[in-house]
């Protein structure tokens, strides 16, 4: 996996860096990896590899709705290590369970990553109008991942793993969200992950406790 430069995904970031909204802040970042294989990732997807292999010797499971039976195919178990070697390139120092990982891969579409970046991102989306003018950000968003993986190609996966498994969660996330736009036939992946942290956990005015009740309140009412 080799991390690739692009300039449109470059003006989003520094835009998501850190988006002050007052009692919240909204945090961004878009990599792009090439998925040809470099250094130890040919070690890691061989290791990755006979993991699954040897836990679905072991699996008892012949439901074909169930999570296991996705693995069956050779093909879902090299986009999933394809998967998994980009969060790896992401925190090289976490140790990722192609067994426990495949579990919290979802596949999407841009249909149900839009629904939830138009909610999730609302107020981001109208930081991004008041300083780009006549570009909306989710537009420039699907310019510049089109631009990258063609998304007319694309397989859309989403990230959504338990909390001691989540390396990106931090102290005071209200909400976070990760997907991947993978290009199979391009070889390549890019990961984008935005979350919501509450100012005032950061701040040591509320615990965590209280910003997940804060949370339940400020979407109480919206219709996702």
């Amino acid at each position: 996996m080799k991390y690739l430069e692009y300039t449109p995904l470059d003006r989003i970031n520094d835009f998501l860096s850190n988006l002050n909204l007052g009692e919240r802040t909204i945090e961004g970042c878009l990599e792009a990896y090439s998925c040809k294989h470099t250094g130890t990732d040919k070690k890691l997807s061989l290791s990755l590899e006979n993991e699954i292999l040897d836990h679905l010797g072991k699996s008892s499971d012949t439901d074909s709705s169930s999570p296991v039976e996705y693995l069956f195919s050779r093909s879902s178990r090299k986009t999933l290590i394809f998967l998994l070697l980009t969060l790896h390139h992401m925190y090289p120092d976490y140790d990722f369970s192609a067994v426990r990982a495949h579990e919290f891969f979802t596949e999407e579409s841009w249909d149900s990553f839009k629904q939830i970046f138009d909610v999730y991102m609302f107020e981001a989306s109208k930081e991004w109008l008041e300083e780009n003018e006549g570009s909306a950000l989710l537009e420039t968003l699907y310019k510049a991942l089109d631009e990258v993986v063609n998304l007319a190609e694309c397989e859309v996966y989403s990230y959504n793993p338990e909390a001691e498994a989540d390396p990106f969660l931090e102290k005071g996330a209200i909400w976070s969200y990760h997907f991947f736009f993978y290009n199979r036939k391009l070889k390549r992946v890019v990961s984008f992950r935005f979350s919501c942290l509450s100012n005032l956990v950061n701040d040591g005015f509320l615990d965590d406790e209280s910003s997940q009740e804060e949370d339940g309140e400020i979407f109480d009412d919206m219709d996702i």
